[in-house]
């Protein structure tokens, strides 16, 4: 099946808006990549090198109300930034060539690894996460799936029940059954995304203690952690969900949210959740607490 691509340069620090813009227009996957030939060294654990410019490349389902959609936002983007993005029109696999070519493996925290299938990392302690890119992708290059798998690798999660809300591509439960957890529960509105985390789970040797779920179909016991990397808006909206989904005692961690929100998200939690200082990556933030017991 073919697909749309649009893409276009920008320069580092307009990255990451323009890609979220486009993931809340509706793009299945958007790819950061170097706009010149600008060598970057060896990164830091966890850390998500960017160069001074950067090409953003967004994916599309190739069907008339999009192609309507991507003629619009290439329209809006040229007159943001005073050259037209590029559209083109690609086969399914050239697209997954890109991220497979571009996806290396990374580290978070001090022993948690991303790694693509086949690439494993140099380290004798190394926790790994195998995970290939697809369609509900998130492989922790962005900033705020890495502050997640940072919690994570510095978490004791043995024996503990953790519900990834929004899971995407499975990553965070993956990696928190991967680092002790006894038991995930993943929750996603896009089955697609649930199919998703099924078969990255299964890849990884932990499908029997991960179960998926649609929002309305999710078990309303509490868990030990709650996991919710998604928007500012629905943590907001969400926040009585999440808190009544954790047992006392147990940890909250919400991502996907931009600097100048913390405010905001931070009020919603605030009366139930003892909160720690927000943790910071590029313009996003993390912020976590723990149900007091009394």
């Amino acid at each position: 099946m073919p697909w749309l691509q649009l893409s276009f340069n920008v320069p580092r620090t307009q990255a990451e808006t323009f890609s979220l813009n486009l993931e809340i227009a509706g793009a299945l996957s958007v790819t950061l990549g170097d706009a010149g030939d600008e060598p970057q060294l060896e990164p830091g654990p966890g850390e998500t090198p960017l160069w001074s410019e950067v090409t953003l490349t967004a994916l599309f389902d190739n069907d008339p109300e999009n192609q309507a959609l991507v003629e619009r936002l290439a329209q809006h983007i040229g007159g943001q930034l005073g050259s037209a993005p590029r559209i083109e029109r690609i086969e399914d696999q050239v697209w997954e060539r890109v991220w497979l070519d571009t996806f290396k493996p990374a580290r978070f925290g001090r022993r948690l690894w991303i790694c693509p299938h086949g690439q494993p990392p140099e380290a004798d302690d190394a926790v790994v996460v195998n995970l290939d890119p697809g369609l509900a992708f998130g492989t922790g290059h962005h900033a705020t799936t890495a502050l997640c798998l940072e919690w994570l690798d510095g978490a004791d999660l043995t024996g503990k029940t953790v519900l990834d809300f929004g899971c995407g591509s499975g990553i965070l439960a993956i990696a928190a059954l991967k680092l002790g957890a006894a038991r995930a529960i993943a929750v996603d509105h896009d089955q697609q995304a649930l199919d998703a985390t099924h078969d990255n789970a299964t890849a990884n040797g932990v499908s029997e203690r991960l179960e998926v779920y649609l929002p309305e179909q999710a078990p309303e016991q509490a868990v030990d952690c709650v996991l919710a990397n998604i928007l500012a808006g629905p943590l907001v909206s969400l926040a009585p969900t999440l808190i009544a989904r954790l047992d006392v005692g147990g940890d909250l961690v919400l991502s996907g949210i931009l600097a100048d929100q913390i405010e905001t998200v931070s009020s919603a939690y605030a009366e139930r959740i003892q909160l720690e200082p927000p943790r910071l990556r590029e313009d996003w933030a993390l912020i976590c607490g723990r149900r007091p017991r009394t």
